[in-house]
C-alpha cells in the first residue's frame, strides 16, 4: 500500500494562500483534486484549478451539483474546464443546504455530463465505506449502484478503521461494482481539526478511533498507522488504485509525512 502513495491525490480547499502552498510543498507527481466551497460555490474551484494547471499540475476539480445553477452553466464550465487541460472531475451533491437549481444531487449532473458527449475522460464519484451519520446504508448503496453507470472512479469517505474499509471494498466488488477505488486518508493534519471536520462531514463509527488515539507530533494525526493496517487490510484488492489524501491544506506536513513513508520503499 506504501506503494500507492508514490502518485496520491491532495485534496485542496480554494482558500487565500492555497496556491502558494501547492506549488511550494506539493510535487507534480502528485494530483491535486480542488474542493467546492459549501459558501462560496464553484468559481474559486474553477480559479485554483486553472491556476495550479498553469503550473503544470493536474487537476481534478470537485462539481457539487448544487452549485450549478442549469444545463447552460454546466457547459460553460465544462468549456472552461477543458480549456485548462483538465481531463477528470469528480461529482458530488455538495454541501449547500439547497440546490441552486436544477441539480438536486450528483446523479442528474452526472446525466446532464453525459448528455454532452462524456467530455472528461475520466470522472469520479463517491462512496462511504461505513454507516454514514446522516444518510442509510440502503440509500448510499442505491446511489452507487446508480452513478456507477457514468462514474470511472471511485473516492471513499474517510474511515479511520481499515478493517470497515477493507470489508467495503469487497462488498463493492462482490455486488459488481468494479469501478477502481481511491482510498480517501486524512493527512497529517491537526487532530482537533480532523475531529471537527470528521464530526462535521458524518464519518461514521470510526471516528471513535480518531477520538481515542494518541496525538502524534505537534498535535498532528499520523496516517501511517492507518497505512499499515490498510496494507495488512486490503493485500491485493484488484479494485484498489490510490489514495485520495484529504489534506485541508496542511500541505507541507502532509508532504513531509508522506516523504517520510516513502523511504522503505525507496531503500529496497
Amino acid at each position: 500500500m506504501r506503494s500507492l502513495l508514490s502518485s496520491p491525490r491532495y485534496e485542496v480547499i480554494p482558500l487565500v494562500g492555497a496556491e502558494e502552498a501547492v506549488v511550494e510543498h506539493v510535487p507534480q507527481e502528485v494530483t491535486v483534486t480542488v474542493t467546492t466551497s459549501p459558501r462560496k460555490g464553484l468559481e474559486p474551484t474553477l480559479e485554483l484549478s486553472e491556476r495550479l494547471a498553469r503550473h503544470g499540475y493536474t487537476i481534478v476539480p470537485h462539481l457539487a451539483a448544487r452549485h450549478v445553477r442549469d444545463r447552460i452553466e454546466l457547459a460553460e464550465i465544462v468549456e472552461r474546464l477543458r480549456a485548462s487541460g483538465a481531463s477528470d472531475v469528480l461529482v458530488m451533491a455538495g454541501d449547500a443546504p439547497e440546490p441552486v437549481g436544477e441539480f438536486e444531487g450528483a446523479l442528474p449532473l452526472l446525466r446532464a455530463l453525459a448528455e454532452l458527449g462524456k467530455p472528461f475522460a475520466e470522472v469520479g464519484i463517491t462512496g462511504y465505506p461505513e454507516s454514514h451519520a446522516f444518510l442509510s446504508d440502503r440509500a448510499t448503496i442505491k446511489a452507487m449502484f446508480e452513478k456507477e453507470a457514468y462514474g470511472t472512479y471511485i473516492v471513499s469517505q474517510i474511515c479511520f478503521d481499515p478493517e470497515v474499509t477493507a470489508a467495503w471494498i469487497e462488498n463493492v466488488w462482490e455486488r459488481g461494482t468494479l469501478l477502481p477505488l481511491h482510498i480517501g486518508l486524512p493527512g497529517a493534519v491537526d487532530r482537533s481539526r480532523l475531529l471537527r471536520v470528521s464530526e462535521r462531514i458524518g464519518v461514521g463509527d470510526s471516528i471513535r478511533l480518531l477520538r481515542d488515539d494518541g496525538t502524534g507530533e505537534e498535535g498532528r494525526f499520523d496516517p501511517g498507522p492507518l497505512v499499515e493496517g490498510l496494507e495488512q487490510s486490503v493485500h491485493e484488492r484488484r479494485n484498489v488504485a490510490g489514495f485520495h489524501i484529504f489534506t485541508f491544506n496542511e500541505l507541507e506536513a502532509t508532504e513531509w509525512w508522506r516523504q517520510r513513508m516513502l523511504e522503505p520503499v525507496r531503500s529496497n
